[in-house]
Order: C-alpha cells, then sequence, then structure tokens
C-alpha cells in the first residue's frame, strides 16, 4: 500500500474524483498521467486549470478569478513586472555560471546580508547560491557534518526541508515511502495549542536535550538542528520560543539550521526572516525559490567559520545556482520588498487578517484555533472544542467549498486539519473580507 505524505496527499486530485470533471479537465488529467510520472500530484478533486497571475489573483481557463491564499513562491505576487523586467534585460545579456566574475552576485550578496541581525559584523555570515531550497538544505547538511564531525540530526516529526537524498531524509512530511536518516531523530513540534503547555519552549529544549542524549548513547554524534521557524509543515506555530532550544543545540556541540524558504524575506511581517521572532542567530540560514519569486534561485548564507570547515576542503559548483539572471529577480524582489513597503505591509495588514479570522473562528464551534504571524496564518479545525480532536475531513472539504467560492489554500500539521492561509505579499484589506466571507460561508455550507 502507498504510504501518505502530509503535505502532497491530504488536498489532492485522485482516479475516483475523475468522473465529475468537465471534459476539458478530464482530457488534461488524462494527459497527464499519460505523460508525467506518478508521483506528481494534483490539487483539489476539481483540478484548477490556471493560465494567468497577476499579484494575489489568479485566473483560468474559462476566466474565472482566484485569491491565492497559499502560494508564497510568488512572494511578491504573480508576474510582477519588475521580475519580469529584470530577469528581460539581463536574459538579453548574458547568463553564465559563477566560475566567471560577475558583480551581479557580488552587489546581491552585500544587500541580502545587510538583512541578517544588526548585531552581526562584515565577514560573519558568507554566502553560497544554488536553483532549489532543497539544493541548500542538501548542502546546510552537508556542512553542518563536516563543521561537527557529527551525523546526527534532529528535525520535527512533521518537517519539509526538500527532495534530494540528504534534505528528504529530514523531510517526514513526504510520508512514510520515502525513508528518514538512520541518524535522524524527529521529535514533537512546539505545538502550544496541540500539547496545552504555555511555555512551549523549555519543554522543546527538554526534547532538544534527550534527544542528543539518545543519539549519543547509540554511539551517533549531533551534528545538528533544522526547523524552519514557523513550522509551517507542523501546522504553522508562531511565536518566540527557540532561544533555549537553540542554546542546548550549541551546548551539545550542534549547529542549527535555519530553513527559511518558507518564513523568510518579510513573510512574518515584524522581522525580515522567521527566526528573527525566536531572538535567536542560526549557523547557517536557507532560502529557497520566494526570494526571486519563483525563478529557479535558493541559497545558504551560513557563519564564516562554520562554512570554512567544509569550503577549506571540499569545492563546491552548482552550474547555474547564483547566475546573472537569477541574481536579477533576486534583486529585483529585495528592491520590490523595500519600495513597496511589503514587510510593514504584511505586519499591519496580518494583524488585521488574524484578527478577523479569530473572530470568525469565535463564532463557528468547528474551529479550535487561529494563529499566525504577519502573512502567515494557520485556521484550525476540529471536531470538538474541548477534547481538540482534528477533523480533517472538515479541513479537505473546506478546501473545495472555498475554491468554489474562488478562494485557493491548502492544508498543513500532521492531522491535516490546519488551514494554512499564506498569500502572496500584496495580500490587502480587500482580500480579506473576500477571504472571510469564503471561510464563513464554507463553514456555514459544511456545518
Amino acid at each position: 500500500m502507498a504510504s501518505r505524505s502530509t503535505i502532497m496527499d491530504n488536498n489532492s486530485f485522485r482516479a475516483e474524483h475523475a468522473a465529475d470533471l468537465d471534459p476539458e479537465t478530464r482530457r488534461l488529467t488524462e494527459r497527464r498521467e499519460e505523460l508525467l510520472g506518478g508521483s506528481y500530484r494534483l490539487f483539489y478533486r476539481r483540478p484548477v486549470h490556471l493560465v494567468r497571475g497577476e499579484g494575489q489573483y489568479l485566473w483560468d481557463a474559462v476566466g474565472e478569478k482566484y485569491l491565492d491564499m497559499y502560494n508564497n513562491v510568488a512572494s511578491i505576487g504573480h508576474a510582477h513586472p519588475a521580475v519580469a523586467e529584470a530577469v528581460h534585460a539581463q536574459m538579453q545579456r548574458l547568463n553564465t555560471h559563477t566560475r566567471y566574475l560577475h558583480e551581479r552576485i557580488l552587489d546581491y550578496t552585500d544587500d541580502l546580508l545587510s538583512t541578517l541581525p544588526a548585531e552581526l559584523e562584515a565577514g560573519d555570515y558568507k554566502a553560497m547560491f544554488m536553483c532549489t531550497g532543497s539544493e541548500a538544505n542538501d548542502l546546510a547538511l552537508r556542512v553542518a557534518k563536516t563543521h561537527t564531525g557529527g551525523t546526527g540530526f534532529i528535525a520535527t516529526t512533521e518537517a519539509y526541508h526538500g527532495n534530494s537524498e540528504l534534505s528528504s531524509s529530514v523531510s517526514p512530511a513526504l510520508g512514510t515511502g520515502q525513508p528518514i536518516g538512520e541518524n535522524v531523530w524527529l521529535l514533537p513540534a512546539p505545538d502550544s495549542y496541540r500539547t496545552g503547555i504555555a511555555e512551549i519552549g523549555p519543554w522543546f529544549a527538554e526534547k532538544i536535550r534527550a534527544a542528543v542524549t539518545d543519539m549519543e548513547s547509540r554511539g551517533v554524534r549531533f551534528a545538528g538542528f533544522i526547523a524552519d521557524s514557523i513550522f509551517s509543515s507542523d501546522g504553522v506555530l508562531p511565536g518566540s520560543y527557540l532561544g533555549e532550544a537553540v542554546d542546548a543545540v550549541h551546548a551539545a556541540g550542534g549547529v542549527f539550521i535555519a530553513d527559511e524558504v518558507q518564513p523568510g524575506f518579510a513573510r512574518t511581517g515584524a522581522q525580515f526572516w522567521g527566526f528573527g521572532a525566536h531572538g535567536v542567530v542560526p549557523d547557517m540560514i536557507t532560502t529557497g525559490k520566494p526570494m526571486g519569486n519563483g525563478i529557479p534561485v535558493a541559497g545558504l548564507l551560513a557563519r564564516s567559520e562554520v562554512l570554512s570547515s567544509f569550503s577549506d576542503t571540499i569545492p563546491y559548483f552548482n552550474t547555474f545556482g547564483g547566475n546573472p539572471v537569477s541574481m536579477a529577480a533576486a534583486q529585483a524582489v529585495l528592491d520590490v520588498i523595500r519600495r513597496e513597503g511589503l514587510q510593514q505591509h504584511a505586519q499591519e495588514i496580518g494583524a488585521e487578517a488574524l484578527a478577523r479570522f479569530q473572530e470568525l473562528g469565535t463564532a463557528h464551534s468547528a474551529v479550535g484555533d487561529v494563529r499566525g504571524a504577519g502573512l502567515f496564518i494557520g485556521f484550525e479545525l476540529v471536531k470538538d472544542r474541548q477534547t481538540r480532536e482534528p477533523d480533517r475531513d472538515l479541513a479537505l472539504d473546506m478546501l473545495e467549498e472555498l475554491r468554489m467560492r474562488g478562494v485557493l489554500t491548502s492544508v498543513a500539521g500532521p492531522h491535516g486539519n490546519v488551514l494554512k492561509l499564506r498569500p502572496p505579499l500584496p495580500f490587502g484589506r480587500q482580500d480579506i473580507d473576500w477571504a472571510v466571507g469564503a471561510l464563513d460561508e464554507s463553514l456555514k455550507a459544511l456545518r
């Protein structure tokens, strides 16, 4: 029996849904089945055929307009003209790899490093660039092994960090068919709602310490802890609680890898980087396609002494990691975030949206908890507020109801019962009304 992936299979089209499709959609799904590998998944029981995007909006093949509440890859908005123009201009001049000199990668790195916490000094971090977040996390894990001499890693039970052999080994959200590394210890996520523990930081730090002790008792040397600082695949868990856990990692001789593919680049509002909410400074920071608004570009920022353990002995070359076209896209994203004030916008509009969603949640007994930071919100559905029993079936039905009302999103968390509301950063006040109305109508229709 095939394994079930929490991030891939919960909201997906399956063969039994085909009978309900219109002829054109059915034709495309059948053609896709014939041509593409079986590992691919489609969202929704009635898949959406998208043809155009602008800002936070999408349009399908028959002209239906949708509000995108899920796509963080197009971080500054779909088809942003600044990115299109930057890519077009650089493509007309040159695109090549990093074994030739080029100013773009250097200028962008200077600019990117300027976004790190103010207490850091010049030279504290160095950068390397790839094409995907999977590659960035893969390299970070390799660097951690080299720097510490260890092979043991800690991740959370629903984490997702990539698709390479190494990054998938710390990505249990891919399902039981994807083996977890033999030297990987999985911990429950620091979820105050599910555990009922308000002060979740000390609880999680103790879990870290216990895992390291167990690891070492089995002859495995600890290398590091990798986490997305808002634990998005674990159910969206904002807060400020990782300080003691990171201290425990360092006390045990490990490094902390902050996977900022989802919470980084102004997404959480109050800070440019998601880890900023926790008051920690990671040993390594990984980024992915949101840094280029969907153009294949990713990066690793690492403490100089950590990276040198690897780079002083092992050459690394990613043919198109850091190419001038991708760097042009990445620079355009940074420029737009500043010029359009998207970090402050995410903080302000995110707070308004969270308040509205929480108010809506209070009115519906099926909503157990609503939490978020900036434009990253988790909307948790339960069968009973007292027992907090998760309601996965309701969450999946909600996705279909929301789709009918023009709102696109998906689910997260170990039970697949948390709506993951993560729109492109231009999401505005008028969109809050649309999203709240769709959620309200969908809950009423199902309850």
